[in-house]
């Protein structure tokens, strides 16, 4: 048993002392670096995953970079949008930076881009009536415009334009390897477009955006390649110098902890980046006017167009029935629902629903409609969208008399109430809806109606006490009384000069 046991120990001992020198030269042969995180993150599965990061952080990160010389406010909270105050007409650099990588877009490499500088609204309430709002600037101030550029100042900047139909806009070629600064004024104030104007408003915020573009193969820089936009108050001259100090001294008074709240100022504004603005670039080399639009349809527009028996209150019975407006149907597409538009006198706001199916547009209520076209053509989309017609002034009944009418003279029936001639047909009533007012009016529409031939009408009388035929006059008819019923019928006029219509 001794034995047994002293034999376990020697092979125990064997096994170890081989195990042990099988480990001896490996930190001899690894050295001091066997373990560094350099050499693991080399390893293959590291490298696809860092690879893979690099791509993401390159797919974010801009071509370009544009930087306002203005100061941001003090007073504006963390993690909210900066906000930078200008001065009326005052000059401010924008620089227009070259961001891009070692490589990144080659395409552009020694040629020049299109930058567009606009002055839009903050607020999405005006955006929607932007052109309304624009208009009435235009309107108070002729012949000024809202951004400019200033020229003298401005370095490397090539063939700027600017659009007589676009106050708010400029535009200009620039060469991304070299120095360039735009230097911009506005000319418009953020009180100008507050609904009040009895001093101490709070005005609009506005947004300077910068659009970039690349030249596409035929030449025309339409290609977008970057935006970015920053938020800003205009003031009177030196108002934005006075606001600004307003701002740093209500800081100033705020205890620490209420300071760690808000953002520092800083010397410059950085435009953040944005979506670029919907309107279409205007092209540099090509300077043809594009063709207008066409719009197809595959299905029929829906017309209302009035029978011999109607008289509507938006027609005008000339012995012609003339065709109502198009309504507007839900399955309409969108390019059907651009046409019905611009057919019904709402071409400036295309642009706005150019995405809206005529579903989509039937769904907008009054107050939608309101607060994005303001009231006079919100009410009027709102009116054209429903097929609400004009109230008519008057309406009257009228009947043509007939042979043997069991109807009693003076005792006319409505359509209703089950009088018959001798013949057994019931009378029927013709409703006129009248708008003049006017006794040519109402000879008109029962030419119309009852399919009398208009220029052969002399005159309408109404029959009066004891038969006496008295002429229909303009004052006659506007003291009809509404819902009124007559029977009518027709005599030869004298020397057989057409005819007479006999109002009962």
């Amino acid at each position: 048993m001794a034995w047994v046991l002293k034999m376990d120990e020697v092979i125990e001992s064997g096994l170890v002392h081989d195990f042990d020198s099988s480990l001896s030269g490996i930190g001899q042969e690894l050295g001091a670096g066997a373990y560094s995180m350099s050499d693991v993150l080399a390893l293959p599965i590291f490298k696809q995953e860092d690879s893979s990061l690099s791509l993401d952080g390159e797919a974010k990160h801009p071509p370009f970079q544009y930087v306002m010389c203005a100061a941001t406010s003090p007073a504006v909270k963390l993690h909210d949008e900066t906000l930078t105050y200008l001065n009326q007409g005052q000059s401010y650099e924008i620089r227009m930076l070259d961001n891009r990588k070692m490589g990144d877009m080659p395409e552009i490499s020694g040629k020049l881009v299109k930058s567009i500088i606009r002055v839009v609204f903050h607020d999405r309430r005006l955006q929607y009536t932007e052109h309304q709002q624009l208009e009435g600037w235009k309107w108070n101030r002729p012949g000024d415009r809202l951004l400019d550029l200033d020229i003298p100042m401005s370095v490397g900047i090539i063939d700027t334009r600017t659009n007589p139909s676009q106050l708010n806009a400029v535009e200009f070629l620039w060469d991304p390897a070299k120095r360039t600064s735009a230097f911009i004024q506005v000319h418009c104030i953020s009180t100008e477009f507050t609904p009040r104007k009895h001093g101490g408003e709070k005005g609009v915020p506005f947004r300077i955006q910068v659009d970039t573009f690349k030249q596409n193969e035929n030449g025309e820089y339409t290609d977008h390649l970057h935006s970015a936009s920053c938020q800003i108050k205009v003031f009177k001259p030196k108002g934005a110098d006075r606001k600004q100090k307003t701002d740093r001294e209500k800081m100033e008074k705020r205890t620490a902890h209420e300071k760690e709240k808000y953002q520092p100022s800083y010397d410059t504004t950085i435009l953040t980046e944005c979506s670029p603005w919907p309107d279409t670039p205007t092209a540099y080399v090509n300077n043809s006017p594009s063709p207008a639009p066409t719009f197809t349809s595959s299905q029929q527009s829906t017309c209302s167009i009035p029978d011999s028996n109607s008289s509507s209150p938006n027609h005008q019975g000339d012995g012609v029935a003339q065709v109502s407006g198009e309504q507007i149907q839900p399955s309409a597409t969108t390019q059907e629902t651009q046409q019905w538009l611009l057919k019904n006198r709402f071409s400036s706001y295309t642009r706005l629903f150019s995405n809206f199916s005529g579903a989509d547009l039937l769904k907008l209520t009054k107050e939608d409609l309101v607060q994005i076209c303001g009231a006079a053509d919100g009410i009027r989309l709102y009116n054209s969208l429903k097929s609400r017609s004009v109230r008519p002034r008057l309406t009257i009944y009228v009947c043509q008399e007939q042979p043997n009418s069991t109807v009693l003279q003076g005792q006319p029936q409505a359509a209703g109430s089950g009088g018959e001639n001798g013949s057994g047909t019931p009378c029927v009533y013709h409703a006129i809806y009248l708008e003049e007012m006017a006794a040519s009016e109402v000879a008109r529409k029962l030419a119309s109606v009852f399919n009398i031939p208009f220029h052969q009408i002399n005159q309408v009388y109404r029959q009066g006490p004891t038969g006496i035929h008295i002429l229909v006059s303009d004052q006659m008819v506007q003291n009809f009384q509404d819902e009124s019923c007559f029977l009518f019928s027709t005599v030869k006029a004298e020397n057989n000069d057409g005819i007479h219509i006999i109002l009962k």
